[in-house]
């Protein structure tokens, strides 16, 4: 965990513990849905998205927020006169439908949740229908209906000039698929490293403390010449398509993963004593550069505070790689072979950078460190 990202609030150990307890307490409740005549894939417990059977059919469902990212938005507009609301709804509906795939499962409806601290923040029209129209937008290419959601005004829970983005999406495996869970993996897998657009949903916290920080602000100009506010508010990207081109085609899927909060330590949440090699990186965007360097962060904290440059992680059968760099390239996405699954511990081999994450750095099993 780095120092820089716990100082500007969050700290992953803590959140891990409250949710492998969360998950703990979850568990107690499968027998339930056996009752109502369904079932629960206790398996999938800890995974990105919750999978069940209901009526003859495999469903996952998963509720996902974004952050403070929306509060990065509210402080570019405010000093830079830009609206990008469309973007950081864009951004939670990604978030949402990212975790959603990472099971083999593709969204069918996608809810929204909209918290405010007054009612007023919906006075300004071009900025709730910004917001509106970049939540359909996403919802549009990840081929989801926007089913409907909930808008909540929490006066003394959330600021009067702010809005907590969140939501929930429910998706259905593929006839004749199963869900992903990782137990396929095996040594020689390869391991499939697609690009991010930058900041994504993570590690917005510390952004807006470095932001803080700099004499310029969000006005600050990164060495493109883009401002700092800006790029940091470009467009997570949506893996969805990715996902379904994949789960259609005849390579062997053995795990897949949305590299968001924890970064490249996500590379091995799967629990299985196996050994991550990876050999190459995509590049590091420009605004993910800038983030590190003014953090004063090394590599290790780097890699498992922002996703740098890794956006989702597909796991596939030996020589499949390059098949899933193609499909990848079809859709306009950069991706690359990036390492080998290897028998040996859980852990992650950053070699690029000289990096070694170990099996107790990220534990979400539940039960697991208490």
């Amino acid at each position: 965990m780095s120092d820089a990202y716990r100082s500007a609030g969050v700290d992953y150990e803590t959140l891990d513990a409250g949710k492998r307890s969360a998950l703990s307490e979850a568990l107690a409740t499968s027998e339930l849905l056996r009752a109502a005549g369904g079932r629960a894939l206790d398996e999938s417990r800890g995974e990105p998205a919750f999978v069940f059977e209901a009526g003859g059919q495999m469903l996952a469902f998963v509720v996902e927020g974004l952050g403070t990212k929306s509060m990065i938005a509210r402080r570019v507009e405010q000093e830079l006169g830009v609206n990008a609301f469309a973007n950081v709804a864009y951004d939670t509906v990604a978030a949402i439908v990212n975790d959603l795939c990472c099971v083999g499962a593709l969204p069918l409806v996608v809810n929204a949740y909209f918290a405010t601290g007054s009612s007023d923040w919906y006075a300004r029209r071009d900025r709730h229908e910004a917001l509106l129209a970049g939540w359909r937008e996403a919802c549009a290419d990840a081929r989801a209906s926007w089913g409907g959601g909930e808008s909540p005004s929490l006066p003394g829970l959330v600021a009067p000039e702010d809005i907590e983005l969140a939501g929930s999406a429910v998706g259905m495996v593929p006839e004749g698929r199963r869900p992903i869970f990782g137990a396929a993996l095996e040594p020689g897998d390869e391991v499939v490293l697609v690009a991010s657009s930058g900041l994504h949903a993570n590690g917005a916290s510390l952004a807006r403390a470095v932001a803080d920080r700099l004499e310029q602000g969000y006005r600050t100009a990164l060495p493109s010449g883009r401002t700092f506010g800006e790029a940091l508010l470009d467009r997570s990207v949506l893996y969805t398509e990715l996902v379904r081109r994949l789960l259609s085609s005849s390579i062997e899927v053995h795990y897949l993963s949305h590299i968001t909060g924890h970064g490249l330590l996500k590379l091995m949440r799967p629990r299985r004593e196996l050994t991550y090699r990876i050999t190459w990186l995509p590049p590091v965007p420009e605004v993910l550069s800038f983030l590190v360097n003014e953090a004063g962060m090394e590599s290790a904290a780097a890699y498992t505070t922002f996703n740098m440059g890794c956006g989702f992680a597909v796991y596939c059968g030996a020589g499949r790689g390059e098949h899933v760099v193609r499909l990848a390239s079809e859709l306009g996405l950069s991706a690359g072979v990036a390492g080998i699954v290897e028998e040996g511990p859980r852990r992650v081999l950053l070699e690029p950078v000289d990096v070694v994450y170990e099996s107790g750095d990220m534990d979400l099993t539940p039960g697991a460190g208490s």
